[in-house]
């Protein structure tokens, strides 16, 4: 039910709004990087004039930052004290309210700052400002005929969010989301207040209030209608970010993934404690190097020019996918889980003690000794071949068990990973004819075959007690 969905949210992002901090901004620039070149929200920034009060006491200003905090609206307070030149050339004389708005519809566009100019500081009007002033931002419809004619269009965009309501503007998370998705997903408020003839929502299958549809090149979708989709900020961006991913949140997530697979090393490496961060750090390395590595043919590829239509499929690919059951199940766990870190965390910690348990006995199954040894018995195995590879760096490598196989023994694989310099010499030493096994060679041509093989079988065998009688037989058959 929308309802208790949207009960839910609320709980859940009031308990969560009392850790939200605000911005103390130092100066010119930081303002300039967070509030005028990010463009990809709202803010509100409280404006304290030199030697002044502020506009909203600290109390107040507390509440407020609360309350808007849950709708994606962040904040943080300029005291011209630390930039008193700034706040001249900006003419920032009294202290004020100012909230950052982006001007036009492409992603990236210029940012409008407006001031308060109420004469009531309480938080009531002044949020009533902002979501005045956001709402701006979202296209509004009043009339069947003009959502007839908005329903038929094909334009640019290729996704579109209705939201179909008997309210005067739209909810404030909803103008906040609008603003984030500027130039990927076009949002559209049916106001419904005044309507009389309601035949055309039938014809378009809406039968109730409020409805948010989700309009694609495939078809209709109702939001709210599978698990986890509440009507918050929260809910509603991880569905709309599903649906339309950016490049950089394809790579976090990626990032996050890799992160989380190279840290189970820490619980599948045996043996001494220093050895286990020494794999984990050989292995955070090589594997966030290989994504780096990975991710830059990949930009490179998206941006060639005839690349649209393999965009496209890929969006469409996306659509479809993250529209089922099991997709709206995911997303789920994923708010569930990031909004209590604690509890994944102690999964994930359960998960790699289970690991470390399996792998633990499969090796003492396997008669390892490496699980019992100790930091000191490492770091003395380590120091010993170190040692060793520097005055005889090939001859080291004949202590090392060449014959056993990787997947039999995983942690030479590691121990080649702990330390890239092994990479750079060849697994069988160069100067192994030296240490091959070897035999007299001896002409008994005199003799027949028989005696010939019995007399070599007898002297490979008893060459080390008998050097003597081989000596001489070798010097009789010199000839």
């Amino acid at each position: 039910d929308l309802m208790e969905g949207e009960l839910y949210s609320a709980l859940k992002e009031e308990e969560a709004s009392e850790s939200v901090s605000s911005t103390n901004f130092s100066g010119e620039m930081h303002f300039y990087e967070l509030v005028e070149d990010t463009k990809d929200g709202i803010w509100l920034v409280q404006v304290i004039a030199n030697d002044r009060s502020p506009l909203v006491g600290k109390v107040h200003w507390e509440k407020m930052v609360k309350k808007v905090s849950r709708f994606g609206i962040r904040t943080g307070t300029f005291n011209c004290s630390s930039d008193p030149r700034y706040c001249k050339r900006r003419g920032w004389l009294k202290s004020t309210l100012i909230m950052s708005v982006p001007q036009t519809s492409t992603s990236k566009g210029k940012v409008m700052l407006k001031e308060y100019s109420g004469r009531r500081v309480e938080v009531e009007h002044i949020f009533k400002w902002i979501t005045a002033h956001a709402a701006s931002r979202v296209k509004a419809i009043y009339n069947s005929e003009h959502l007839r004619e908005e329903w038929n269009k094909s334009d640019r965009y290729r996704v579109k969010i209705y939201l179909f309501a008997d309210l005067d503007q739209p909810p404030a998370f909803f103008s906040a989301l609008s603003v984030k998705f500027t130039g990927r997903v076009e949002f559209i408020f049916v106001n419904m207040e005044n309507w009389d003839n309601k035949s055309y929502m039938a014809e378009i299958g809406i039968y109730k209030t409020p409805s948010y549809i989700l309009r694609t090149p495939e078809g209709i979708y109702r939001y709210g209608s599978n698990t986890g989709e509440f009507i918050s900020l929260r809910a509603m961006d991880s569905f709309l970010r599903s649906l339309q991913p950016e490049v950089n949140d394809l790579f976090v997530l990626s990032l996050v993934l890799v992160n989380l697979m190279a840290w189970m090393d820490l619980f599948i490496t045996q043996g001494a404690t220093i050895k286990r961060f020494v794999v984990l750090i050989s292995t955070l390395g090589t594997y966030n190097s290989l994504l780096i590595i990975s991710w830059l043919p990949v930009l490179g590829f998206l941006q060639l020019p005839y690349l649209d239509s393999f965009y496209e499929y890929s969006l469409k690919l996306f659509r479809y996918s993250n529209t089922t059951t099991l997709a709206s199940w995911v997303r789920a766990d994923w708010m569930f889980y990031s909004s209590h870190p604690a509890l994944f965390l102690s999964t994930y910690l359960g998960h790699g003690l289970l690991i470390d348990y399996f792998e633990k006995k499969r090796r003492r199954n396997n008669n390892n000794d490496e699980v019992n040894a100790n930091n000191l018995e490492w770091l003395s195995s380590l120091w010993d071949w170190y040692t060793s590879y520097l005055f005889h760096p090939i001859a080291s490598f004949q202590h090392f068990p060449f014959d056993s196989d990787w997947d039999e023994d995983p942690d030479l694989f590691l121990e080649r990973l702990a330390f890239p310099d092994l990479w750079l010499h060849p697994l069988i030493p160069t100067d192994y004819i030296k240490n091959l096994p070897m035999w007299r060679f001896k002409c008994l041509g005199a003799h027949s075959d028989e005696e010939a093989s019995q007399d070599s079988e007898s002297d490979s065998d008893s060459d080390s007690r008998e050097p003597f009688s081989s000596e001489k037989e070798t010097s009789e058959d010199d000839e």
